[in-house]
């Protein structure tokens, strides 16, 4: 099936193409399931919509849809620059790119713009720390104080805490523990005995709350059972296999080509009755680079297309299928999650995570999914395994509309009825920036 592209050619046969795909989407969105489709412009004929909506031709209605979408969305302001793609059956379905790198600069997001993935980067470690432990070279019940031998917990419970303690936020720690340190220039390896002081919110191993950087210590694990450097590591066995040329680690890695996409905020508007106020670029932050196991990857939407078929089992040779069952198997139940996102995702009847992800139950559906956020940028990843498809969307400004792309996916894909998901019928609405 042709995906559809930031490179569509415009020749009349493909004219001829997307306006039948037009009406059959216009019959489709209008419930006219099993009724005939006349359509007389270029000579197309009576025909029955049975057969014309075949599960191709309504799946790639349904990627127009998604364009259409976002191209309205871009319309609002709410966005400075925007990339989006869709996997189906281990081909790239659907690739777009929207706006600029800069505000005002006229400089497109293409497709080979590198954006920061903040806590995507999460699924960069487990995945390798998957392959490691398959390989005979770490277990998740590896003691973390073997590697990270300055860690001291509250009464003495580093001693208990394991490699797969970390990678699933079952620290016994409150939730982002002494990320301000961090975020204050801290480094990562100073903070570690500091957390002696933290009062646990329950036993290690008994209970979720999300860290970044005792998540940043799998770094450590995977380049002592390597004997190499952690981001060469993910360049070998990840990256570089996957096809994925212009993914990097940290700030270097992000400005080296020149085609990276700056970050921007705007100032919060108090006054419901005027517009937004209006998008700054603003310097990249450092902290998060320094727990790059947790939020150190920049990469292109070209790059995401090779890891969302890697993630979705289509890539065996780099990501055996029992390294994503081992990773994606949900370890802790998120009761906060659940309740975080049911106002986001009011068919999510259940959260859990996994190692170095979340796992949804939408629908009925398992979503396999995470979020990314650091500032001036915006990230996110949703899969559904069961049916071989996935979405990833990068933004360089974080806005309500840019956490409303993959759950207008997930609606489109599992037909579920249709919202207003982008807020287009109310183009004022403000940008936030989610917890």
């Amino acid at each position: 099936m042709a995906g559809v592209n930031s490179n569509r050619n415009s020749d009349s046969a493909l004219e001829q193409v997307i306006r039948m795909r037009t009406l059959i989407w216009a019959a489709l969105t209008a419930g006219l399931s099993g009724l005939a489709l006349t359509a007389s412009a270029d000579g197309f004929q009576r025909a029955a919509l049975a057969p014309l909506a075949s599960p191709e031709l309504v799946a790639e209605t349904q990627m127009l849809r998604l364009d259409t979408n976002l191209q309205k969305a871009m319309e609002t302001g709410d966005f400075v620059g925007l990339a989006v793609t869709v996997v189906r059956g281990g081909e790239v379905a659907f690739l777009r790119t929207y706006g600029e790198t800069e505000i005002g600069s006229g400089e497109a997001v293409n497709p080979d713009t590198l954006f920061r993935l903040a806590s995507l980067s999460k699924g960069f470690a487990s995945s390798l720390v998957g392959l490691a432990v398959s390989e005979g070279r770490l277990s998740l019940d590896e003691p973390v104080t073997g590697f990270a031998p300055e860690l001291a917990l509250p009464g003495g419970a580093e001693k208990l805490l394991t490699l797969a303690d970390i990678l699933s936020h079952r620290t016994s720690l409150p939730p982002n523990a002494f990320d301000n340190l961090l975020e204050a220039g801290t480094a990562p390896g100073a903070i570690l005995p500091q957390y002696r002081k933290v009062k646990s919110i329950c036993p290690v191993s008994d209970c979720y709350a999300y860290q970044n950087i005792l998540y940043d210590l799998s770094s450590r694990a995977l380049a002592r059972a390597y004997s190499e450097a952690y981001a060469d590591l993910v360049g070998e066995k990840l990256f570089q296999p996957l096809g994925m040329k212009t993914a990097s680690y940290g700030l270097d890695g992000l400005v080296a080509g020149g085609n990276w996409a700056r970050p921007h905020n705007r100032k919060r508007q108090t006054d419901p009755d005027l517009p937004p106020n209006p998008w700054t670029r603003i310097d990249v932050k450092l902290p998060y680079y320094t727990t790059p196991a947790a939020g150190g990857v920049n990469a292109s939407i070209n790059d995401m297309a090779q890891w969302l078929k890697a993630q979705l089992g289509n890539v065996p040779d780099v990501l055996p299928p029992e390294v994503l069952d081992l990773i994606h198997a949900p370890q802790v139940a998120t009761p906060s999650e659940t309740r975080r996102m049911r106002d986001a995702l009011p068919d999510l009847s259940a959260s859990q995570y996994a190692l170095g992800w979340r796992v949804y139950d939408y629908a009925g559906q398992t979503v396999v999914a995470h979020s990314g956020s650091v500032d001036g940028y915006a990230a996110q990843i949703m899969l559904l395994p069961d049916r071989n498809t996935g979405i990833v969307v990068l933004a360089n400004a974080r806005s309500k509309r840019m956490w409303s792309i993959g759950p207008m996916f997930l609606d489109m894909t599992l037909g579920l009825p249709a919202r207003d998901w982008l807020a287009l019928e109310d183009a004022a609405l403000a940008a936030t920036t989610p917890n």
